[in-house]
């Protein structure tokens, strides 16, 4: 047989019979109370009502300033897109701009090094060709390995058998054919501008009296420059004639040699000789 649920009592059976009475009567009262009230002309509406009212009221303000801020809101981000936006063209414009200037700046910066690149390299060339004019000219001293040759005079030997300008000469310009980058004698360095030449019996170089043993220094390759002298027109000759004279000649290859500059000379003529003159010997080339 199936169980029945036992269902709970409803209130008016349970409360108690003089608590539902005084419930049920006043309830009643405030029923005709209120219902008066609502069917009395200019009663007050209920405080519920206005309550609700108010609220709305409140509400719909709330709502309009909300609306208005909004609008403002909207306004000035719209203002401010506008602004950034404008900001960000002209700050594209300035980029743009300096990028050009960049470009153009990066040109004329590779254009100047390379003009300071060929400026660079005449300077080099035209300080190392200065350089070979002073050195052959005699303006600048020189160091380097080359041959040192003294040659002198034959013991008790006459007049007409010493060395004389044109021997030195003939021996110089064997040098000069040979290789030699500098030549002095006696420590008078030999330039255009002097001159090897006898006074009676003295041999003069630069205007200087030198005195026997007349020792010739000459910077040059120590591994031809002997060799090459010997093989000369001018070297071949002068060697022959110390030889038959019996002067004494000795010849060294030295490493390293230190002939001083030629004295400043201002020059106040200049001729131009003929090609039998410059063949003919270089005793007199360059006198001024």
């Amino acid at each position: 047989m199936a169980e029945t649920r036992e269902r709970p009592l409803p209130d008016h059976v349970t409360t108690p019979l003089l608590t539902l009475i005084t419930q049920q009567a006043l309830e009643e009262d405030y029923r005709s109370v209120a219902q008066r009230r609502s069917l009395r002309p200019g009663a007050e509406p209920p405080r519920t009502r206005m309550l609700a009212v108010a609220a709305l009221l409140v509400l719909g303000l709330l709502v309009g300033v909300a609306a208005v801020q909004n609008s403002r809101n909207a306004a000035i981000q719209d203002a401010g897109r506008a602004t950034l936006v404008a900001q960000i063209e002209q700050s594209r414009e300035e980029l743009s701009d300096t990028q050009a200037a960049i470009a153009d700046t990066t040109r004329e910066n590779r254009g100047l090094t390379d003009r300071l690149t060929g400026l660079t390299t005449t300077r080099e060339a035209t300080t190392s060709r200065l350089r070979r004019l002073q050195v052959a000219t005699g303006y600048l001293p020189v160091t380097g390995p080359g041959v040192r040759i003294v040659v002198e005079d034959k013991p008790d030997a006459g007049e007409r058998e010493l060395v004389q300008d044109a021997d030195l000469a003939k021996l110089v310009d064997g040098l000069w054919e040979a290789g030699a980058e500098a030549i002095a004698i006696n420590d008078q360095r030999l330039n255009p501008l002097g001159a090897i030449r006898n006074v009676g019996t003295a041999v003069h170089v630069n205007t200087v009296p030198l005195s026997p043993p007349y020792t010739v220094r000459a910077v040059g390759d120590t591994r031809t420059l002997q060799a090459d002298l010997a093989a000369t027109t001018h070297g071949a000759e002068f060697f022959a004639l110390a030889q038959q004279i019996g002067w004494g000649v000795d010849v060294d290859n030295v490493g390293e040699l230190s002939l001083p500059a030629a004295r400043q000379r201002r020059l106040q003529h200049v001729e131009t000789g003929t090609a039998e003159q410059r063949s003919g010997g270089g005793v007199e080339e360059g006198q001024p």
